[in-house]
């Protein structure tokens, strides 16, 4: 039975098609591309679902179906003597599991054998497609695809091209195919030029090596640096007595061509999962952009009976990258409220798989970025989330509006705020925050972020557990957490004898804390780790001025006294150095470099605060703290990191608390002050930035041996 389409499927499929076969034209024809390979992926690949779940929709013109795009009109016309097609895409391990089960169903179909069936596996080139045409070995034709039936005659710009040979090192017939690209070197000296004489900057290289080879004038082609890889031939396998993709690739080179040398043959699907993951990590470590591997079956003969679907080969399939930038749905906006009482609207989305896991929040950051945006509850949305970076939406795809989006009116009150709900903006900022700062949503934020990593490290009181301890009465303010005893959590769900004794060995390992996570963990408004560090590190320098200035009044017989904040036990030098904290002025803190205005009032009218001068004081009682490592090592003096990606053995709280133990700075963003970006696997936008200024990108290795033996780890 078909089933019966609804009304806002059918109008959605439209905006689709719609939108899609605007953008190929722009892709293709014009070269002038206004959204991302990635986004517009995700938008075919919504397409074809649809077409998949409801096919009465599918029908000839779709661009599900179609290859390429019109030529230009300023172009001579070639038509193709081999129609040229373009592979179907799969983005994951379970769809490679799909599409190399229905290619062995097809073997069996036609009669063949799947038992020794093998891969041949080579990088996806992001480049432009290029047909050759040679008579006797001689170069007589370069076109590009078009729409794959009719490309556009650009022979005389290809024969500018060096990896191009005029004449081939045999005088045979032959069709080649293959892709021009351009190196991201030339990306960067063409956009030097155009910087220095004002001119705007060219995206990226696959844009602007389709725009190089399709000029009327050869001669900007030739003052570019195009090169190509190819890796097909028409009309000649049998002459050659080639049976396999791989000797394929091979005879090409033979004939002269230039080929991507990374090629390999895999038995299995495991096999080749391990080459896709190696070159999505390695994939920039090259001078040519790739954006997947392809996959082929290797045996000519099996490639011949399997044949071709409308518009791609049944053999071989291009497995994508994770994307970084995706379409999907704004469901809703929501919003979290933080440990210091602000306020982040969150998108909640149609989930979605960008950069390898499937998303279905993302921040809006505040009511200016929603404005900015303009997005709108039900709008089609592109998401971005590159390796470690939150995932955040970059904009709107207007033309997929129907005008029963609905635009988002900022609130007045949030529940979540506690007493009446009501909100303020924050002085200076595009932010806001509760009014009530004491509601039970940011009693819990703080808990949460007072055990983490990032502060007293306490391992297994996650937020959950926080949250069954908070509801159980059992802890009211910090300290609560060091009287916590065997019996109140053999009390709570899920715990048992051994999970019990874990936590409280847990609790008993965090009660010496470094200075700057104690000040973190506080929660103090416009004060996270870095500034924590900051402040912790300029008041350590000024109690050891002032413990020199002790020693010199002892050895003179004058008198100093110190009051004590913490009379319930011995006082220690850091413990003084917190009391100095505390006592300090807003002009004080204004003294430590990157200390402003707001951080500074925000510190001394926190530390003035009756309640949170006893919540130090009880803390204390607890707490051991540590300074000796602020400072004591200067071998990074007067760098600053930048990390980004994961790390092999390294945790990034870790690796930074080790920069800062030897004295260098720690930055979340990439500038021209950045001295070196370390950078693990799946590294974001970061280390884009890094080599777009030229900063050193150093692997966890190589940042190791840079901080050495004698530093402090």
């Amino acid at each position: 039975m078909t089933p019966i389409v609804p009304k806002q499927v059918i109008d959605r499929f439209h905006k689709l098609k719609k939108t899609i076969d605007r953008h190929r034209r722009l892709y293709h024809t014009l070269d002038r591309p206004e959204i991302s390979d990635e986004v517009y992926d995700s938008l075919v690949k919504e397409l074809e679902k649809i077409e998949a779940e409801y096919p009465t929709l599918k029908t000839e013109d779709s661009p599900s179906v179609k290859v390429g795009a019109e030529p230009l009109k300023e172009f001579t016309k070639v038509k193709h003597q081999v129609e040229q097609w373009s592979f179907d895409d799969i983005f994951d391990f379970e769809e490679l599991k799909d599409w190399d089960k229905k290619v062995r169903n097809f073997i069996r179909k036609a009669g063949l054998s799947d038992s020794n069936l093998e891969y041949c596996l080579e990088l996806k080139i992001d480049g432009l497609k290029i047909i050759l045409t040679y008579e006797r070995g001689e170069l007589i034709r370069g076109a590009t695809r078009g729409d794959g039936s009719v490309g556009e005659d650009v022979t005389e710009n290809i024969k500018t091209i060096d990896d191009i040979p005029k004449r081939l090192t045999k005088p045979i017939d032959l069709i080649a195919i293959g892709e021009i690209w351009m190196g991201r070197s030339e990306l960067e000296r063409i956009n030097a030029l155009r910087a220095k004489n004002g001119e705007s900057l060219y995206a990226n290289t696959r844009n602007l090596a389709a725009g190089s080879l399709r000029q009327l004038d050869s001669s900007i082609t030739a003052s570019r640096k195009l090169s190509v890889f190819m890796y097909d031939a028409e009309n000649i396998l049998e002459s050659e007595n080639i049976d396999l993709q791989s000797e394929e690739i091979r005879m090409l080179s033979g004939f002269g061509f230039t080929v991507e040398k990374h090629m390999e043959i895999a038995k299995d699907l495991n096999e080749i999962e391990s080459f896709y993951k190696k070159w999505t990590k390695d994939k920039d470590a090259l001078d040519y952009g790739l954006d997947g591997i392809v996959i082929k079956v290797n045996s000519i003969k099996i490639q011949k009976a399997l044949g071709y679907t409308g518009k791609s080969p049944r053999w071989g399939v291009a497995y994508k990258f994770p994307a970084e930038q995706v379409t999907t749905i704004l469901e809703n906006i929501v919003f979290q409220i933080g440990r210091t009482g602000v306020i982040t609207p969150v998108a909640i989305l149609k989930p979605v798989l960008v950069a390898g896991s499937t998303v279905s929040r993302a921040t809006l950051h505040n009511e200016d970025e929603i404005k900015r945006l303009d997005v709108r509850i039900g709008d089609t949305v592109i998401l971005q989330k590159a390796g470690d970076v939150i995932p955040d939406i970059v904009s709107v795809v207007t033309e997929m509006r129907t005008s029963k989006e609905k635009p988002f009116i900022w609130p007045t009150k949030i529940v979540g705020c506690g007493e009446d709900g009501s909100i303020e903006r924050v002085p200076g900022e595009a932010a806001w925050r509760c009014v009530s700062s004491n509601s039970f949503e940011i009693i819990r934020r703080r808990f949460h972020y007072f055990t983490s990593k990032k502060c007293f490290n306490i391992d297994g009181l996650g937020p959950m557990i926080v949250n069954q301890l908070i509801d159980a009465g059992l802890i009211v303010t910090f300290d609560d957490i060091f009287t916590l005893k065997k019996g109140d959590l053999l009390e709570l769900p899920r715990f048992a004898e051994k999970s019990a004794d874990n936590l409280l060995e847990a609790i008993e390992k965090a009660r010496t804390i470094d200075l700057p996570r104690f000040l973190a963990s506080l929660s103090i408004s416009q004060v996270g780790e870095e500034t924590a560090y900051d402040i912790a590190k300029y008041f350590v320098t000024v109690m050891k001025k002032q413990e020199h200035i002790d020693d010199t009044n002892a050895q003179t017989g004058i008198q100093t006294t110190i009051q004590a904040d913490f009379p319930s036990k011995a006082r220690s030098t850091d413990d003084l150095t917190l009391e100095k904290i505390m006592s300090a002025s807003e002009e004080d803190f204004l003294k430590i470099s990157g200390v402003g205005p707001i951080v500074a009032k925000s510190m001394s009218s926190w530390f003035r605060d009756v309640q949170n001068k006893r919540l130090i004081r009880n803390l204390m009682k607890y707490v051991t703290l540590r300074t000796d490592t602020i400072g004591q090592n200067q071998k990074l003096s007067g760098l600053s990191f930048v990390f980004t990606g994961t790390l092999p053995t390294l945790e990034r709280e870790d690796a930074q608390a080790m920069v800062r133990q030897n004295g260098g700075d720690v930055s979340s963003s990439v500038s021209k002050n950045t001295s070196y970006v370390v950078a693990g696997t799946d590294a974001g936008s970061k280390l884009d930035q890094a080599r777009k200024l030229g900063i050193p990108v150093i692997s966890e290795d190589q940042f190791l041996k840079l901080i050495g033996e004698n530093a402090l780890v």
